[in-house]
């Protein structure tokens, strides 16, 4: 029996505003935005165990604009590549022994963090500044919910040896970062927009 019910519309992110869907740009971008977050974490400030760097401003952008899936799936391959030897993890890192270390938490938390931003900005989160804010520092929050237990068990830390660790020294760059993302989406959308009203007349 055929449904007469309308076919639910398919949810846009900026990607899907600005480049027409297709299984081969679908695939391009999920590749370019593994390479963004691997460019981004060589901006690095080094400290122990987990230096400071600019991977989760690339997650929270690529998760935007790509949307749950290709978002989460850009952070899968970000993380096998990594794992299989591109050196993009931070400091020119790669192998295993990144991911099974001190940091891999953090990885991990890239795939849940652009998973929950791209689904929001599906809903259109990502298209006015307070409610963006919520998204990205929601997806910031998802990173550090993952990758402190991590950090805690990999190296055997309590819970103020963690948060001195693995928290304090990012909160303050984990808002920045977070605000950048806010206000370059609103901006975006508002940029595609023009564009296209644009090309229209």
């Amino acid at each position: 029996m055929t449904s007469l019910a309308p076919a639910a519309p398919r949810r846009l992110v900026l990607a899907d505003r600005v480049i027409p869907r297709h299984v081969v740009t679908d695939i391009t971008l999920v590749v370019l935005g593994a390479a963004l977050v691997g460019g981004f974490a060589q901006l690095y400030v080094p400290l122990w165990p987990v230096p400071v760097t600019g991977q989760t401003l690339a997650v929270l952008l690529v998760g935007a604009a790509l949307g749950s899936v290709r978002g989460s799936l850009a952070m899968i391959v970000y993380a096998i590549a990594g794992i299989v030897g591109v050196p993009w993890f931070s400091e020119s890192g790669s192998g295993w022994n990144v991911v099974a270390g001190p940091t891999g938490g953090y990885i991990v938390g890239f795939i849940f963090s652009a998973f929950l931003v791209g689904w929001l900005s599906e809903r259109q989160w990502d298209r006015r500044l307070l409610k963006a804010a919520a998204t990205f520092l929601g997806g910031t929050v998802v990173v550090f919910a993952i990758g402190l237990p991590w950090l805690a068990v990999v190296l055997g830390l309590n819970l103020q040896q963690t948060l001195e660790g693995g928290l304090y020294p990012f909160i303050i760059g984990g808002l920045i970062k977070a605000a950048i993302a806010a206000g370059l989406l609103p901006l975006a959308w508002w940029s595609a927009g023009r564009l296209s009203r644009t090309r229209n007349d």
